[in-house]
């Protein structure tokens, strides 16, 4: 019976980081080893594990942040570095789909939008898009600095934020039966709420009372919010709308904590 015990213990310690590996493949470019190929169709069951990843790649981001700041850069120039530092570890996944999602929402019909999204070019409404997120960001995080906070600001920021996006995948539906979000496969309520729990820990233990629940929730409301209009104008979700969603909470994380640290 213990060694039954045992056995499922490291099994399971096992799975728990082969899906970190597996989310960590395709959320950033460090270098995770896995024994067998992953497939896009592994997504689905290892997204819980996407707040994890964000809190790895938020934690190496605040640590070029601390390292620019040490050197004597500025707040502006420091918080830069740090998120240029996110953005290169993760690249620029995310910041692509925010792009893409603004050059195509506007279009005048469905199959129309759908097609500028898969369109590797970017047009003005995504540069628009990317130059106003990066300007907010940046202009937080210094504020921050002088209060001490940007720090644990932009570890909780990146990690929440990926948090968040298992909601889109597990209540709605991918917008083509082709692409990301249909290989993917639908997660789990369980993983999809393990996800929003972890993220809910972290954000626990990085703010104070009620201020880590305004977090957690300002953040499950962007999400939503853009959910929504991606189902108006969409149908459904792409990688793209994902992306986009990934930004906008980790904005809203950012508002939020500049706005209380005020």
């Amino acid at each position: 019976m213990i060694e039954d015990e045992a056995y499922k213990k490291k099994g399971l310690i096992i799975s728990w980081f082969r899906e970190i590996a597996v989310a960590g493949v395709f959320l950033t470019r460090l270098p995770f080893r896995i024994a067998s190929p992953v497939k896009v169709s592994d997504l689905g069951s290892a997204v819980h594990m996407f707040p994890v990843i964000g809190l790895i790649a938020g934690s190496l981001g605040a640590a070029a942040f601390w390292i620019a700041a040490q050197i004597g850069l500025n707040s502006i120039a420091s918080g830069g570095i740090g998120l240029a530092a996110v953005i290169w570890i993760t690249g620029a996944l995310h910041e692509d789909g925010l792009a893409d999602f603004f050059d195509g929402i506007g279009a005048w019909d469905r199959d129309r939008r759908l097609q500028i999204m898969r369109d590797s070019s970017i047009g003005a409404f995504g540069v628009l898009a990317l130059i106003f997120a990066i300007v907010v960001k940046v202009s937080i995080l210094a504020d921050l600095h002088t209060n001490g906070v940007a720090f644990s600001a932009l570890i909780a920021a990146v990690a929440i934020s990926r948090g968040m996006m298992p909601l889109l995948m597990y209540f709605m539906k991918p917008a083509r039966a082709d692409g990301l979000g249909s290989e993917a496969g639908r997660p789990s309520g369980e993983a999809a709420g393990m996800a929003v729990i972890i993220s809910g820990l972290i954000s626990v233990i990085i703010f104070d009372g009620w201020l880590s629940i305004l977090i957690l929730f300002s953040a499950a409301i962007a999400v939503i919010g853009l959910g929504l209009l991606a189902q108006r104008r969409l149908g459904g979700y792409t990688g793209d709308v994902l992306g986009a969603a990934q930004q906008f909470a980790e904005i809203a994380v950012l508002l939020v904590a500049g706005a209380y640290a005020v």
